[in-house]
């Protein structure tokens, strides 16, 4: 018997797609088939593996997020014995790289007291950005591990950073498209319902991520945690182009300043 899905009675733009934090993490919250079929497509890991996942860090349906509360990563816990950070971010601040192992080390240093650090468990950082991370070295899914720099050789499997970068899915390699990982790329970034239902008719595994989506952008309280979030995060940008703007000014201040003392000396004129 199929099911009924409301999203395939939708036309139209989305008021939010998963680019927004907010909707992203309401939709994994709500949705545990989601998380599981991402993770099992990011891991490489076959559904019939993942027994259970436990988002550690719930947020409460539609409750407002606080500023002190904008970091909205999702912690999973995977089969009791895997931690997976999940984030998704679409402004470039210029420190990921720094702000992704931050999370990572953190998630990593997890042996209870007392405990044998053998008995640390995995973590992985899955970070999704709409930006180029390496304007040198783009690339659509990329797998950072500690390894010797002389052969490659593994220190540990435990230790896992992984970027997509959403901007990128036409070089996605063969690998990546054949655990759909850019399937789920082109389902986030999806604008109108018409390319959603465009994805799903060909990935019916990913129906019921299509209707969490529509649930969430159905829920009012859920609406205007996804628009306080977008004012967040233009209120942020804007403030950061002003202090860079400033910044600007002021080196140029500096430099005249600079060039005029130079010339004052020059003409043997000293300072008031």
């Amino acid at each position: 018997m199929q099911e009924n899905y409301h999203y395939l009675d939708a036309t139209g733009l989305l008021h939010y797609n998963m680019t927004n934090d907010y909707m992203f993490r309401m939709v994994l919250q709500r949705d545990k088939n989601t998380l599981i079929n991402l993770i099992s497509s990011i891991l490489g890991i076959p559904v019939s593996k993942i027994k259970d996942v436990k988002i550690q860090n719930p947020v409460e349906v539609g409750r407002s997020i606080n500023d002190k509360e904008y970091q909205m990563d999702i912690l999973v816990l995977l089969n009791d014995n895997t931690y997976i950070n999940i984030e998704m971010q679409v402004e470039n601040y210029n420190n990921w790289p720094m702000r992704s192992l931050s999370y990572l080390c953190r998630r990593f240093d997890n042996a209870a007291r007392g405990q044998d650090y053998n008995q640390v468990k995995p973590v992985y950082h899955i970070g999704f950005i709409d930006f180029t991370l390496f304007e040198d070295h783009p690339e659509f899914f990329a797998k950072y591990q500690v390894r010797n720099t002389k052969d490659n050789y593994l220190y540990t499997g435990n230790f896992n950073l992984y970027v997509i970068e959403l901007n990128h899915t036409d070089i996605a390699t063969s690998e990546d498209k054949a655990s759909h990982v850019d399937i789920w790329a082109k389902l986030f970034k999806a604008t109108t319902w018409e390319e959603v239902k465009m994805i799903t008719k060909d990935n019916p595994s990913m129906n019921s991520t299509a209707e969490s989506i529509y649930m969430s952008n159905a829920d009012i309280n859920i609406l205007e945690q996804c628009r306080a979030r977008e004012d967040a995060i233009a209120h942020e940008k804007y403030q950061k182009e002003l202090i860079e703007n400033l910044n600007a000014t002021i080196a140029d201040q500096e430099a005249t300043i600079a060039e005029l003392r130079k010339l004052l000396q020059e003409h043997g004129i000293s300072e008031a």
